[in-house]
């Protein structure tokens, strides 16, 4: 398949990039991709080969970011790469590749699902939004607890978790080296208060700022969330929750349900399940994006 990459944002210290794959047939509807990783790891190479080409046969170029990773930045300059690298789908990127910046979605999976359920609240808009298992509220006991999934794992000391942070703006963090620190903070409970650098107790209000679940408005893209009901990392509840906010502002939406899905259920490719879900994921793209 091929591939550009380009820098959409840059600055003295920091850059970010992203991967622009061509529809197949010069079709004009673009897709933004966001990775997961807890906001602590990923990069815009996360996204499965299998997806890339799924989206561009059906008519879809597609734009995987890069964005910068806490807890080297936290939650509200995050936000900002998002709202940045909208801008620049929307004002720049057309000087360099064919696609219709009126017709943008936005994809996510996991901490990406959560990233683009929040440009859901932005000033400027996607038309349509696509979850898979993200979620709306970080506030909540499920994030700002230790997790009994994670709790159950061999602990992770402090030491080895603090020692994975640098001392630069990062972009790219490699699963192998960041997921001790994403366990840890799990583990300890405290994993919001490394993405935002505030004591959820103490900050609620300030955090809540940041949690979707709480700014859907009339006006908030129509979305379709995806989640498994064995989700032991995101609980299915995030989406069902999402789900029923979303219907009670009269946001058109759809949460499909994957039966004794786990995390990442979409990696099994092969699945007749997963895709029929995709298929479901291309109708609504389709639909939302004429």
């Amino acid at each position: 398949m091929s591939k550009t990459t380009i820098i959409y944002k840059q600055e003295s210290n920091f850059e970010l990039k992203g991967d622009f794959y061509p529809a197949s047939d010069k079709s004009r509807p673009l897709i933004v991709f966001i990775h997961g990783g807890g906001l602590l790891w990923g990069s815009r190479e996360d996204m499965k080969p299998e997806q890339i080409d799924l989206f561009t046969q059906a008519g879809f170029n597609v734009f995987s970011i890069d964005y910068r990773l806490a807890p080297e930045t936290k939650l509200p300059a995050i936000q900002q790469d998002l709202i940045d690298a909208l801008h620049w789908v929307e004002n720049e990127g057309t000087k360099q590749f064919d696609y219709d910046p009126e017709k943008v979605a936005v994809i996510g999976s996991s901490a990406g699902g959560y990233l683009a359920l929040l440009t859901g609240t932005f000033r400027n808009k996607p038309k349509a939004i696509v979850s898979f298992y993200g979620y709306g509220d970080i506030i909540g006991d499920w994030a700002v607890k230790p997790s009994p999934h994670y709790s159950n794992m061999t602990a992770v000391p402090r030491e080895l978790a603090k020692s994975l942070i640098t001392n630069d703006i990062i972009s790219v963090g490699p699963i192998e080296k960041r997921y001790a620190l994403y366990m840890y903070a799990r583990q300890s409970g405290v994993w919001i208060e490394e993405l935002t650098g505030l004591i959820p107790v103490v900050w609620r209000d300030e955090i809540s700022k940041y949690c979707p679940l709480f700014h859907v408005e009339a006006d908030y893209p129509p979305t379709l969330l995806l989640h498994g009901t064995k989700d032991e990392d995101v609980p299915y509840e995030q989406s069902v929750l999402m789900a029923e906010k979303l219907t009670e502002n009269g946001v058109d939406n759809k949460l499909i349900t994957i039966p004794e899905g786990k995390h990442q259920f979409d990696e099994d490719w092969e699945s007749p399940i997963v895709q029929d879900a995709f298929k479901e994921v291309i109708a609504f793209l389709t639909n939302n994006l004429q």
